[in-house]
């Protein structure tokens, strides 16, 4: 099952975000690698800054995708206001359809 993890940066926490990007492009890496990861990216701000985050992930329950999201190095590090894990269904251009 498929899972939406929409983030939301605090204000003024850009820092945050780019100090941990190492670490979170590394666990994004390792999701990849095992399958669990389909899309990611960042929302940008009106001066095309980071201020959120995007994922699309496989997971088996809601309470797994959780978990999955809870690992991100940027929650870790305190750089969300609001994460909220979502089932999702890809209806267009899903390339494993």
């Amino acid at each position: 099952m498929l899972f939406a993890v929409l983030c939301k940066d605090k204000p003024d926490h850009i820092h945050i975000r780019m100090e941990n990007r190492p670490r979170h492009l590394e666990w994004l890496d390792g999701l990849n690698e095992q399958g669990t990861l389909k899309i990611a990216g960042p929302f940008l701000d009106e001066q095309e800054k980071p201020c959120g985050s995007m994922l699309l992930i496989e997971a088996k329950d809601q309470a797994s995708a959780e978990a999955i999201a809870a690992e991100d190095p940027y929650g870790k590090a305190g750089l969300f206001e609001k994460v909220d894990v979502k089932p999702y269904k890809w209806l267009y251009n899903n390339p494993g359809v």
